[in-house]
């Protein structure tokens, strides 16, 4: 019997003797059959580390865009020359505003003003003289890195992006509205109150310092409790696997239309984000329009669940959820209702079902999710070959993914409002925000396991398998053009998680009727819009199966924006693709196996 290659010894020239057949040497041990797999369980090792002091950032993949960007710059002496040029005329218009400054009365001047979403310089104090010298050479230095970074030929779109973005998380932290000695605000608190607003400050650093480490930030766990304060549609537990419950919600009102609604919420909140304070509750605005409401609770997993896949989510999530849904009230057909991520993994199932020829959907309603990922926004910068594998390791080292550990890259992608315009705002103005229901939830975070959000990353972020007909579920492709019933589709305008125009190409790629609604607001807040919420507006498009496809951007130019919610033209929607009114179902059904368990927000929600 031929021993393994890798097992064989060398003997050097000369020797005389061998080692003893019972002898393994370190080497022959670690490339041993059973420990084949020790050196890349180093690197596993070693990369958890690693992502512990970056952020979960790739240190290889930024470098890589910054050395294309240098290494292309430094061959375009076209383009070395028009920075140069740019500069010049920059410096020329700030001596300009300098000298329209000190000629004018109130010493006000602007030679560039802060684009729309930029509050950092509203302050009435920005407008006279030194601080807005600061204010509008920090503008004029932040343009000029615009221009910089992009437009140089050679430089991959990838690349590109990534080195305008983290250019500007740089300057962000450089602007002089960090700075006590530099911004007008925090020196007019202070004389007004001889610097107790530094004493507040400190006193809220070491309060969010002693929440990050203790748990939930600004008692939240306190305030808003699931169950409590938020969570309180009535409803009952009617089902319960290893990964969901099935919240079944109380009828109130005497008759309810015949198809049932079921939510699948994103595994990566807490479902109760469409069922938060009885004012704004989605989910009790649905009851209380007369609709059976049913709504998954995903468990909140830990080690043990970290070999659990993508598929398994699909089967035990919606899948299971509507064989009990079905059970329970006898309906042939049930609305679905996805939300996110919760979005994606219902169309998965969704064109699935149609391939298998399941009719059980009446209709389907997505909020804020995204089937086509070519263009997911800048939160894409953070999805690359070298990003995923400092990820996985990750994951693979703990079993799952933290929310946490995600907050640092979510932070940067709106770095001005959620790190250094509330930096200023707690620690130098000593500020601290009233806490509501939607910041209390944001802190309520949940994990991921290793298995599925690996699968997730690479096969929907990185290779976009769903929308270009790669994805298999049961062994054999599925394709989105499959699904034929009506679909109501939500976006929102300053969506930084599932950009509005990514969200938009279920118009596109679904061969059915589309009601899109762009609406603003952003990712959360834009979904949790009462009516009765003020400011805000949405556009609708009523799209046919057949009728020429719309551009996003000439179709926002031209429709009217609406005042108000966008929750009732929904629902008016849900009427129209109902078949009538029935009795209100059971509460479970026992004698089918779905017996109540429990009340409303059940058990799985309250893990910490």
């Amino acid at each position: 019997m031929r021993a393994p290659a890798d097992t064989r010894h060398r003997v050097a020239p000369g020797a005389t003797a061998r080692r003893p057949a019972a002898e393994t040497s370190p080497v022959d041990a670690a490339r041993a059959p059973g420990n084949r797999d020790v050196f890349r369980d180093l690197d596993r090792f070693h990369h958890a580390m690693l992502a512990s002091s970056s952020m979960g950032m790739s240190p290889i993949s930024l470098l890589a865009a910054w050395q294309d960007w240098l290494l292309h710059l430094s061959l375009a002496p076209g383009k070395q020359a028009e920075l140069a040029l740019k500069g010049l005329e920059k410096i020329q218009r700030f001596r300009g505003f300098l000298a329209a400054s000190a000629a004018a009365a109130d010493g006000r001047a602007a030679c560039i003003t802060p684009l729309p979403q930029d509050r950092r310089f509203a302050h009435p104090g920005w407008q006279s003289l030194p601080f807005s010298a600061f204010s509008q050479s920090f503008l004029l230095w932040q343009q000029w890195w615009h221009n910089a970074t992009t437009g140089i030929a050679g430089v991959s779109g990838k690349h590109e992006r990534l080195v305008e973005f983290y250019s500007r998380q740089v300057l962000d932290m450089v602007s002089p509205s960090n700075f006590p000695a530099t911004n007008p605000e925090v020196i007019e608190r202070t004389m007004q109150e001889g610097g107790a607003n530094f004493v507040a400050g400190f006193q809220n650093l070491l309060a969010d310092l002693t929440d990050h480490l203790d748990g939930p930030p600004d008692g939240a766990s306190d305030a808003f409790r699931p169950g409590h304060e938020v969570a309180v549609t009535p409803g009952e537990v009617v089902f319960r696997n290893e990964l969901i419950e099935l919240i079944q919600y109380r009828p109130a009102t005497g008759t309810v239309k015949a198809e049932p609604i079921l939510i699948v919420p994103a595994w990566i909140m807490k479902y109760y984000i469409l069922d938060l304070s009885p004012e704004n509750s989605l989910i009790r605005h649905l009851v209380g329009q007369g609709h059976t409401v049913f709504c998954i609770s995903w468990r909140n997993p830990g080690r043990e669940q970290r070999d659990v896949s993508f598929d398994d989510y699909r089967r035990l999530g919606p899948m299971a959820a509507l064989d009990a849904v079905q059970a329970i009230t006898g309906s042939a057909t049930i609305h679905g209702v996805g939300y996110c991520l919760g979005g994606t993994l219902l169309s998965v199932a969704a064109a699935a079902m149609a391939r298998d020829g399941d009719d059980r959907l009446a209709s389907l309603s997505l909020f804020a999710a995204q089937v086509d990922f070519d263009e997911p926004g800048e939160i894409g910068l953070f999805i690359d070959e070298s990003q995923l594998a400092l990820l996985e390791d990750v994951m693979w080292s703990e079993g799952y993914l933290d929310q946490r550990r995600m907050a640092g890259a979510f932070r940067m992608l709106r770095s001005q409002d959620l790190v250094w315009s509330r930096l200023v705002s707690r620690y130098l103005l000593g500020d601290r925000p009233e806490l509501n229901d939607l910041m209390a939830w944001n802190a309520d975070s949940t994990r991921m396991p290793y298995r599925m959000h690996a699968d997730y990353l690479r096969q929907f972020f990185l290779n976009n398998d769903l929308a270009q007909g790669r994805f298999r579920v049961g062994g054999r492709a599925i394709h989105l053009e499959d699904i034929r019933v009506p679909t109501f589709a939500v976006a929102t305008e300053t969506d930084h998680v599932a950009p509005w125009r990514s969200v938009f190409k279920l118009v596109h790629l679904l061969n059915t009727d589309i009601d899109f609604v762009l609406t603003n607001g952003g990712h959360n807040a834009g979904i949790v819009s009462e009516p009765g919420h003020p400011g805000r507006v949405y556009r609708l498009l009523s799209h046919r199966d057949g009728q020429p496809h719309p551009d996003p951007d000439g179709w926002t130019a031209s429709a009217p924006k609406q005042p108000g919610s966008w929750w009732p033209a929904w629902t008016d929607w849900l009427d129209r693709h109902s078949s009538g009114e029935v009795a209100p179902p059971p509460m479970g059904r026992a004698d089918a196996g779905y017996a109540p368990l429990c009340a409303a927000p059940g058990h799985y929600v309250l893990q910490p």
